[in-house]
């Protein structure tokens, strides 16, 4: 279990983590998510002793890192990939790892084998390694020693489509079985897929958490985007039941969930041709939430005009 209370990280003027409290709680995966330079980075590093707060706890199974014994055992962690010796190779760096945690070498092995490095790949130089292939090593090195916690920052960086989805098995697999998981992103769609709870971080400051469901709630009113065979008479049927219709390209865009547009469709014999959410989803949310963060200018607007 991971437990942040009232944890604040200040260098200078600047405020890099303001008064932020959550809690990770086994078998779940957590996904923490925010724009570069939210505090994630920062937040994580306090739990794991490389940064000292300048306020507040960040504790691992009811301890502070540096006072776990054999840290390796019970936390694993990834904060950068490429923070690895480059003048070794990656068999080299996880039996020094093996031999700091006192742990039998068969064990080497079996996160070479589990992570999917060969055993050519394993005589490499980690200098020659691909980002992939270090974020790989990072993983088998944050699970070499069978740890209950495991924290990760950004561990989707510079892996293909295939191994996200390993990645995304393995995260899943490892809470299963009652391990807690922390998961730093700003890859919102690859975080919607696999965590239970999700903590929205902006200017060190959280701005929502909660699991996909409760997070939605605060996007506002259901939006439906549908299209039938007879526009019209779907429209009718549903301003029938006070339900706001407005027409949205080849479709309609209505004010309810798409459960209600389908049965309205059912009861009148209307065949659907597309259904599905008018909301932009948690990424919409996340944009709206943390707003005031994002250096990209809003087009739309006038004052977002490019000169």
């Amino acid at each position: 279990m991971i437990k942040v209370e009232g944890l604040t990280r200040v260098y200078g003027s600047y405020t890099a983590v303001d008064d932020v409290s959550f809690e990770c709680q086994p078998g779940r995966v957590t996904g923490f998510l925010g724009p570069n330079g939210a505090g994630k980075s920062t937040t994580m590093r306090v739990m794991v002793g490389l940064t000292p707060p300048t306020k507040g706890n960040a504790t691992i199974n009811g301890k502070h890192f540096h006072d776990i014994p054999n840290p390796g055992r019970t936390v694993g962690v990834l904060l950068d990939a490429s923070a690895q010796h480059g003048g070794r190779t990656g068999r080299e760096i996880l039996t020094l790892g093996a031999m700091t945690m006192g742990l039998p070498m068969s064990r080497v092995d079996e996160m070479l084998h589990l992570v999917s490095l060969t055993p050519s790949e394993a005589k490499r130089r980690v200098k020659n390694y691909s980002l992939g292939m270090k974020q790989r090593l990072g993983i088998a090195h944050a699970l070499l020693g069978d740890p209950e916690v495991l924290i990760l920052d950004e561990p989707a960086n510079g892996l293909d489509p295939a191994g996200i989805r390993w990645m995304r098995g393995l995260l899943k697999s490892y809470a299963d079985k009652g391990g807690t998981v922390l998961l730093s992103s700003h890859l919102l769609h690859e975080v919607e897929l696999i965590a239970d709870e999700m903590i929205l971080i902006g200017k060190g400051k959280i701005v929502a958490q909660g699991d996909r469901k409760t997070l939605m709630a605060h996007a506002g009113p259901a939006e439906t985007l549908v299209t039938s065979l007879d526009n019209d008479a779907l429209a009718r049927a549903l301003q029938g039941k006070d339900i706001a219709v407005t027409p949205a390209g080849d479709g309609l865009r209505v004010a309810c969930e798409p459960v209600e547009v389908g049965r309205t469709a059912v009861e009148h014999h209307i065949v659907l041709s597309d259904l599905r959410s008018g909301d932009g989803g948690l990424e919409e949310l996340f944009l709206q939430l943390t707003a005031d963060t994002a250096r990209e200018a809003d087009l739309s607007t006038p004052n977002g005009a490019i000169a």
